[in-house]
């Protein structure tokens, strides 16, 4: 082996186990499952609104009152999109996820940016801002054209989540369901250097656009292995359709050795602390409902703990994808965009690791083992 070589060391396939960057914006601890955002705990972080979460991951501080109000106008005001973003959404195959709209719409919209060229912090954050706000906009207006229904305009007195299901539906949502859905971004905003995270931090260490690099998260994040995970389990709670099938899936899951999507993390050697999260917010809505889709997940939370954790002694646990598609269940989430949703929460942890990548910028260029 060459001395290059031997400099290299030991292949890490995935990059499992190797840190190739600081920062400061989240942290997890793995084996006793916690996770945070800026140093507060996503437990405490839940109890906050979407706007001051975003507030915390882009200025590094939670704002206050003033702030606030001030930062939440911002992102309000600039919900709205043009007619020609619409025109473009219109064009896209109807069959597709929204996710794939998603993309297209935000590669259109960095045509639009009159200061493209522009990367300067100030710029940027108000590119940033306008992104963050128009997301919902966007999967909202593309699931009512695609169904032939009138797109909605957003109203700017209502938060990030209520916002979002009214654009939705067609109609105000009631009180519990805006909160969940509010609480859904923040717990699904921000996860150190996951998959579509690194992506981003690539993308934006060449120096590309912060367009060029929310739009190779959204690639990355659609992914069956990353958020496409979650439309998974909703399409497994659809197969299972009643408790009284639920272990039996499972243990035809496992006995031929198949995934049981929603379980299982690359960090976590325990539960994942959104999960927990998601299931008391499952629970929620459960009482206030039919209890069939929380009964089924528990069933196969319980089989698999039974069959995997305890028999085989392997750390496998429920993930952020699995009581998060129980709600989305119950909410009457369409499975086609369950991760778009996932990225209208992940963008605002995109960008705050994009202007982190370019405040202190090294190119991101590993090296391959040649085999």
């Amino acid at each position: 082996m060459s001395q290059e070589g031997e400099k290299m060391g030991e292949l890490k396939k995935g990059l499992e186990g190797v840190e190739v960057l600081e920062t400061k914006i989240s942290s997890i601890d793995g084996e006793n499952g916690i996770l945070k955002y800026r140093g507060t705990d996503i437990n405490d972080l839940v109890e906050y609104s979407f706007e001051a979460v975003t507030h915390l991951l882009l200025y590094e501080k939670l704002p206050n009152e003033s702030e606030l109000a001030a930062f939440s106008d911002q992102l309000r005001g600039s919900r709205k999109i043009d007619q020609d973003i619409l025109d473009v959404l219109t064009t896209c195959d109807f069959n597709i996820q929204a996710m794939d709209a998603l993309r297209t719409a935000v590669s259109y919209m960095s045509h639009c940016d009159p200061d493209l060229g522009d990367s300067s912090l100030e710029s940027n954050l108000r590119k940033a801002t306008g992104l963050i706000a128009k997301f919902p906009t966007v999967v909202a207006a593309f699931h009512r054209v695609r169904d032939d229904l009138d797109v909605i305009e957003p109203d700017a007195s209502m938060s990030h989540g209520e916002n979002f299901l009214y654009m939705l539906k067609g109609k105000k949502p009631g009180e519990l369901e805006a909160e969940i859905v509010d609480k859904d971004f923040v717990l699904s905003a921000e996860h150190e250097l996951n998959a579509s995270t690194f992506s981003a931090r690539v993308t934006a260490s060449t120096l590309a656009d912060i367009h060029s690099t929310v739009i190779s998260g959204l690639s990355t994040l659609k992914g069956p292995l990353h958020a496409g995970a979650r439309m998974c389990v909703m399409e497994m709670l659809d197969d299972i359709s009643s408790p009284e099938n639920a272990e039996d899936h499972v243990l035809n899951l496992i006995s031929k050795k198949e995934k049981v999507m929603g379980f299982g993390h690359r960090v976590y050697k325990t539960h994942d602390p959104r999960d927990r999260i998601y299931k008391k917010l499952a629970k929620r809505l459960a009482d206030h409902g039919d209890p069939k889709w929380f009964e089924i997940a528990e069933i196969i939370e319980a089989t698999v703990q039974r069959e995997l954790v305890e028999k085989r002694e392997k750390p496998i646990y429920p993930n952020l994808d699995f009581y998060s598609a129980v709600t989305y269940k119950y909410i009457e989430i369409p499975e086609t965009l369950a991760t778009a949703m996932f990225a209208i929460g992940r963008v605002s942890g995109w960008i705050a690791h994009v202007l982190e990548q370019y405040a202190d910028n090294r190119l991101i260029r590993p090296r391959a083992k040649t085999s």
